[in-house]
């Protein structure tokens, strides 16, 4: 789920200086030229430092930074090691984007431009030390309307590629890892018929074989539509998730081994839903961790209580100035007073609950949050919407980020990726 404009079938990542204060032009939805100052030799070398196998050792700690302790003491203040793998997977979603074909007018509209083999060293992650070993694509389980067909010239893709699972297989980062590391990276919206499945935002039951067992744990309609429909011709997200970590397991599973998925925007959202998906359904799965940049709410609290009792652990980095995180639905607390004007209403709060409810609309987040904030990094253009929700923010914004007390660096104490620019 990404705000953008009129898409182009190469990411535009030169960032025009025509005036003092910088001022882009985004021209693509999803990887626009670089939203802040100084910007590209500084995203060249922030990218350099978090994929070239050269971020400190993990070792045995692997665990804290993959969240078995919900990452407590490692988020306020940011944990430079976390940090480094925060940026690490983010850059896994950039070549998600970088890899999709955004060109309307292609053949190849909506697919991977770049063969499995070379879609990391194409898309800048030649020295990740992963391989790519499963595309995935995701099937929209509505259609546009026959009088939009009549009057749009849109293409209608039913299925779209949307993200890979890469293997970890260089000995060097495995061993800095302390871990064989599984990523499976998901993009966000692209198509017309995705935008579609956005606005599904009414909660839904999860279908049985997802194993909640409950009427009353449901999710986005929109998000699990993408993520379990399929056509004779493509199979559903979730088989295709399904399937690979089915082989991963039985691959690697003799050896320490992690899952991470991260994802951005709707990416976020397919995100959960896959290690929902896989802690539940493998009885033998490894540690499946979730790195969200900008995501969606996905389901109500019994939902997100289903995902706590998995064991998925998830960390969401969420932008304060950017609505995507903010929507859909409401979150109404649980107790029952609501506070007007320092008077306290008792059964207020239960009333509107029951309302919003009826109308499945009450949502609830989840996993552990880290929050930071457009308004305070002075390279960002503010009060731009498509900005605050734009990947290379969320990576600019971690990158600069120390502690809720200290939200950005001052430019002197930045680290080598932005500063002396």
């Amino acid at each position: 789920m990404t705000l953008s404009v009129t898409p182009t079938s190469q990411p535009n990542t030169s960032p025009s200086f025509s005036k003092p204060n910088f001022n882009p032009t985004f021209s693509h939805p999803t990887t626009p030229t670089l939203p802040f100052n100084k910007s590209q030799l500084a995203w060249d070398r922030l990218k350099s430092n978090s994929v070239e196998c050269n971020s400190p050792p993990l070792g045995h700690k692997w665990t804290q930074y993959q969240g078995i302790n919900h990452w407590e003491g490692l988020l306020d203040p940011l944990d430079d090691n976390l940090r480094a793998e925060i940026l690490r997977y983010g850059h896994f979603v950039e070549s998600a984007y970088r890899a999709f074909d955004f060109d309307t007018n292609s053949l190849t509209y909506a697919t991977c431009r770049f063969t499995e083999t070379s879609l990391l060293p194409q898309t800048g992650m030649r020295k990740s030390g992963y391989r790519v070993t499963k595309n995935l694509q995701a099937t929209c389980g509505v259609q546009l309307p026959s009088w939009i067909s009549s009057v749009s010239q849109l293409p209608r893709v039913q299925s779209s590629w949307i993200g890979y699972v890469a293997v970890c297989e260089d000995e060097k980062e495995i061993k800095r890892l302390g871990r064989r590391d599984v990523v499976i990276a998901l993009r966000g919206t692209a198509t017309c018929l995705e935008w579609l499945e956005n606005l599904r935002v009414t909660l839904t039951k999860l279908p049985d074989h997802m194993g909640c067992g409950s009427e009353e744990c449901m999710v986005e309609n929109g998000f699990l539509s993408l993520y379990v429909s399929k056509t004779g011709a493509c199979p559903s997200l979730q088989d295709m998730v399904r399937q690979e970590v089915a082989r991963v397991i039985q691959s690697y599973g003799h050896e320490p081994l992690s899952i991470s998925i991260t994802g951005h925007s709707l990416g976020a959202a397919l995100a959960i839903l896959s290690a929902y998906d896989i802690t539940t359904t493998f009885k033998n799965s490894p540690m499946v961790s979730v790195v969200s940049f900008g995501g969606p709410r996905v389901g109500n609290d019994k939902f997100r209580a289903q995902l706590e009792k998995s064991g998925t652990r998830i960390l969401r980095i969420v932008n304060s100035d950017d609505v995507i995180t903010k929507v859909p639905g409401l979150v109404v607390p649980v107790d029952d007073v609501a506070c007007n004007a320092g008077v306290h209403v008792a059964g207020l709060q239960t009333w509107f609950r029951k309302v919003v409810e009826d109308m499945q609309l009450v949502y609830a987040d989840v996993g552990q949050e880290l929050r930071v904030s457009s308004r305070e990094s002075p390279y960002l253009k503010k009060g731009d919407v498509a900005t605050c929700h734009d990947l290379k923010t969320y990576l600019h914004l971690v990158n600069g980020f120390v502690s809720s007390s200290c939200p950005y660096m001052s430019k002197t104490m930045q680290y080598p990726a932005e500063a002396s620019l």
